[in-house]
């Protein structure tokens, strides 16, 4: 019985979360607008405007997701509830127990997932892009771009989101000197934006024959991709165009053909280039578009108060700056702006950064 009336309380509490929620999200305001929303989309005369028909359909989609995972997890704990009203008068055994403790884990998990959700801004749920760039560090510096990289994609994957590389540059011995990657998905910024910062990796280096103890130094840079809705005014007669051969690894990433395309700003000495693709038109095409989200992105920072995150990204890539410390030998990584620490290296490295994420966007960053 005693069992019975903690699971209950348990089911009680995540219930008064889910009324929470709902008042946040405006579930009923929202579920009015879904239905908005389809109405107009069985509008013939919708179908003559593509891209209305594209931003709608989009925010219909959306809205009917979050609108069904607040039903279900809801849906769920009332059937929770009424099984254990079954056994309210019943002995339960200790099997019984742990299934229902198993299943709400599992709806805790869901619910603290949408509680998240609910601290990412409608603004920031666009497209994004991430630049990394070694710095202070030789060739481990270089490397640690490439791991980098490599935990990102990680996380990209498990996020549902789509990650392509568009620009790298080979490292001189290992590594990448730098890459460009664009993401894709819903709130691929609003995840990513806190990771702007300077990254130091402490290890034992693998390049040097002693094995001594050896600090590198990476930037990681995230600027949302410019909304269709938003029109950056580009003069042709200030941007300068370079071709040269790509310098990547080829295969399904990136080609080695004469077509990679540099575009550089003149006014503002902004660089973008793209070379994954054996089309020297679809690179400059994609270089401008990064470059109008990269414009679009400074026009915004200049708007806000607080400190500015192109300024940031100028900082020198060495002591003193870093936002994120992974220590290798040590088994710990620590975030030097929320004070979250954890020890498990490898599977941060393996892209299971949600639990950094999370601290960032809880203290506001």
């Amino acid at each position: 019985m005693l069992e019975i009336n903690i699971l209950k309380n348990s089911i009680s509490n995540m219930l008064m979360r889910m009324i929470t929620l709902r008042s946040i999200f405006d579930y009923d305001v929202k579920k009015e607008s879904l239905k908005e929303g389809i109405y107009k989309l069985k509008s013939p005369d919708m179908w003559n405007q593509h891209k209305k028909v594209k931003i709608l359909s989009k925010e219909v989609v959306c809205l009917d997701k979050d609108l069904k995972a607040i039903d279900n997890i809801v849906q769920d704990l009332q059937e929770l509830n009424d099984f254990l009203d079954l056994f309210e008068c019943e002995l339960i055994d200790q099997t019984d127990v742990q299934v229902f403790k198993e299943d709400l884990d599992n709806i805790e998990h869901k619910i603290a997932q949408l509680e998240l959700q609910q601290m990412l801004s409608d603004k920031y749920d666009v497209n994004c892009y991430i630049d990394i760039q070694s710095g202070s560090g030789g060739v481990d510096a270089q490397d640690w771009v490439s791991i980098l990289l490599r935990m990102y994609l990680r996380w990209i994957e498990f996020k549902g989101l789509n990650g392509k590389i568009i620009s790298e540059s080979l490292g001189d011995v290992a590594g990448l000197k730098s890459v460009t990657c664009n993401i894709s998905g819903r709130y691929a910024y609003a995840w990513l934006r806190t990771e702007t910062g300077i990254h130091r990796l402490v290890r034992k280096s693998p390049f040097n024959s002693a094995g001594r103890r050896h600090t590198s130094f990476a930037s990681v840079f995230v600027y949302p991709e410019c909304v269709e809705n938003i029109n950056v005014q580009i003069n042709t007669s200030e941007l300068r165009f370079d071709v040269y051969r790509a310098s990547g690894a080829g295969g399904q990433h990136v080609n080695r053909t004469e077509s990679a395309v540099r575009v550089t700003h003149l006014p503002t000495n902004i660089v973008t280039q793209c070379q994954n693709d054996r089309s020297q038109h679809k690179n400059k095409e994609q270089a401008i578009k990064q470059l109008k989200a990269k414009l679009y992105n400074l026009e915004l920072q200049k708007k806000r108060t607080e400190k500015d995150i192109i300024e940031k990204s100028k900082l020198d890539i060495t002591w003193g700056n870093q936002i994120r410390s992974y220590i290798l030998d040590d088994s710990r990584v620590k975030d030097l702006r929320t004070g979250y620490e954890t020890h498990n290296v490898r599977s941060i490295l393996d892209g299971n950064l949600d639990q950094f994420i999370e601290a960032s966007l809880k203290a506001g960053l």
